[in-house]
């Protein structure tokens, strides 16, 4: 029996998709709910699931397509048996050889050694059964550098042998599209910079009160939270909550010409991943409580790395933390995160010496930086806002306290 298989339906935000990875090639087995195909939006990867045991039959989009919501992706059989590779034929004759070979090649690695006039015969297949990969043609253009071009023309040109004195492999370049993921992270981030009047205040925190609160209980921690760990992340994102409900406007967004005040915390906590920044989102902060910051944050950083985080996860938003500190950064400027108004980014903890009490003392310290939009926020606000989250992390009772 013929399925048809289909993009997902996307939300009314995403216009469309493009197909990113085909797992699965025509006359392959796949078994139900097996991951044959990837589709990338402007904000996650979503996957395209086998709906029952078969094979595809016949791909209609390439990686890289553009495909709408619901749009008919491949033709699946279902019940049907994988095709064996037919090695015993492939000596009788030329033409079955040839035929064999492309059954071999995938879409996406068609489609480029058609747009660079390859031959695929030269290209060494490390796919199932020899098959032919986009990578692997990929490298081929590689390992060949600038030579292709040359040769393509020296018939053409009596120039050419002059190319062909161009050591090959020497100063290597690598052309990669960008993703849609990353292509809009950056129109977002350039149009943050040009709509928004955007300034950074700067403070330090003491972490020394945090760093010996965790240490004294994180262990009793875990093991009364099953296995969740206490980390830093939750005291700021508490920390922060306390702090937009001092100051509205921090936790305020921008719409046209109104000014929108949220009566909630919903706090984004950015994500690197291997796909680029993304930023899921802890819904009501107000009303967690360390463990349930720790552990949500602790799943979506798995679910991003894994690629599993959906739309739902990123959506909405009044506030967000990134934490340039987990790969070494001293000090930042982190961009606003549109239509909210202010970011806040924590750096990395660093012993250095500092005034206490006429004394000079070794602290671990960290630079807080505070992004925000001018328009909506005054820079009072701003400085009040983020030495009220420096307050609170160095006297961490004031939390429990909510003073």
């Amino acid at each position: 029996m013929s399925i048809e298989i289909k993009a997902p339906t996307f939300p009314e935000s995403v216009a469309d998709g493009t197909v990113a990875t085909w797992h699965k090639q025509p006359g392959e087995a796949c078994a139900t709910d097996e991951l044959i195909v990837d589709i990338e939006t402007d904000k996650v990867v979503l996957e395209v699931v086998a709906p029952a045991d078969g094979v595809i039959k016949e791909i209609l989009k390439g990686e890289g397509d553009t495909v709408l919501s619901e749009e008919i992706l491949a033709i699946f059989e279902a019940g049907a048996v994988a095709s064996a590779a037919p090695a015993a034929a492939a000596p009788q004759a030329d033409a079955d050889s040839s035929a064999t070979d492309a059954e071999k090649i995938g879409p996406a690695a068609r489609k480029l050694i058609d747009e660079n006039n390859l031959d695929a015969t030269q290209i060494k297949g490390t796919g199932k059964n020899g098959g032919i990969t986009k990578e692997d043609v990929q490298n081929f253009l590689n390992s060949r550098g600038s030579a292709p071009a040359a040769a393509a023309a020296a018939p053409k040109a009596a120039a050419a042998p002059v190319a062909l004195n161009v050591p090959v492999g020497e100063r290597v370049e690598k052309r990669v599209p960008m993703t849609r993921l990353r292509a809009t992270i950056a129109k977002r981030l350039v149009e943050a910079q040009q709509n928004a009047a955007m300034l950074t205040t700067y403070n330090e925190v003491n972490m020394k009160p945090v760093m010996e609160l965790r240490k004294q209980y994180k262990d009793l921690f875990e093991k009364t939270h099953n296995g969740t760990r206490l980390g830093f992340m939750s005291f700021f994102v508490k920390a922060a909550t306390e702090a937009l409900k001092r100051f509205p406007a921090v936790n305020a967004s921008i719409d046209g010409n109104d000014m929108v005040y949220h009566g909630y915390q919903d706090i984004g906590v950015a994500v690197s991943t291997e796909r680029g920044l993304m930023v899921p989102v802890l819904r009501d902060t107000d009303s967690m409580s360390l463990a349930d910051v720790e552990a949500t944050i602790a799943d979506f950083g798995k679910r991003g790395r894994d690629g599993k985080l959906g739309m739902d996860d990123m959506q909405g938003g009044t506030f967000t933390i990134t934490n340039g500190g987990v790969f070494g950064s001293l000090m930042s400027t982190p961009i606003l995160n549109p239509p909210q108004t202010a970011i806040l980014g924590m750096h990395k903890i660093q012993e250095r010496p500092m005034a206490v009490n006429g004394q000079v003392v070794i602290l671990p310290m960290m630079y807080l930086a505070l992004s925000y939009d001018h328009r909506m926020i005054d820079g009072k606000e701003a400085v009040q806002f983020l030495v009220t989250i420096k307050d609170l992390l160095e006297d961490p009772a004031r939390l429990l306290l909510e003073v």
